[in-house]
């Protein structure tokens, strides 16, 4: 569904925002009032725009046909 180069950027944005979440469970860095399921919504929703535009997706997405 997803190139590598996708797969890998969002594994990155998971791991940013597993330790932002983390910090802020920890009382060390609370700067937002976000829930994590409103982060999952926006990684999920801005991994799909990102697969949506990139060639090396779409190519995947066509030999998968």
């Amino acid at each position: 569904m997803c190139c590598d180069k996708c797969k890998k950027l969002c594994g990155l944005l998971f791991l940013i925002a597993g330790v932002l979440f983390l910090l802020q469970d920890l009382n060390l860095w609370n700067f937002w009032g976000l829930n994590w399921y409103t982060i999952v919504f926006l990684l999920v929703g801005a991994g799909h725009l990102g697969a949506s535009c990139c060639k090396e997706c779409k190519t995947e997405a066509k030999k998968k046909k």
